[in-house]
């Protein structure tokens, strides 16, 4: 793991995350710091859980990758949350949003974590640059 800042901006590389998601979304959290609402906060943890744990599932095989994850405030009040992988390429925003009044059982498996990243954020975007998937999430805090 290597640890930088660059002005307000905290960023963190971990490698392998194999069983590394609760520690990569622990890092996170204790990098939102401010006056952030009970509100938002929860609503930036739930989108941070999901966005990991599919990082750390899905990206490499058995785990043997890394996750660049960073955080950072802006001027306006807007807490930018940034993860880079080198797995598999994949962006999350081309699937389809599950059909939520259908019940558990009629509904597609999968795509549910990404729609409530779009739901609970209010930017979510997706880049590939050099090899690496780039999913940025948006949240204003002021």
């Amino acid at each position: 793991m290597d640890a930088k800042t660059f002005g307000n901006e905290k960023s963190m590389r971990f490698n392998p995350i194999k069983d590394k998601a609760a520690e990569i979304i622990e890092w996170f959290l204790s990098n939102i710091e401010g006056n952030v609402s009970d509100d938002v906060l929860f609503k930036v943890n739930l989108a941070v859980e999901e966005a990991v744990q599919n990082v750390v599932d899905y990206a490499y095989e058995n785990g043997l990758g890394f996750l660049e994850a960073s955080v950072k405030f802006t001027d306006q009040g807007v807490l930018v949350i940034k993860i880079i992988d080198g797995g598999v390429k994949f962006n999350p925003l081309d699937a389809s949003d599950p059909d939520i009044t259908l019940s558990a059982t009629d509904r597609a498996i999968g795509g549910l974590g990404i729609f409530l990243c779009k739901k609970l954020m209010d930017k979510v975007s997706y880049s590939y640059e050099n090899g690496c998937n780039i999913l940025v999430m948006e949240k204003t805090i002021k």
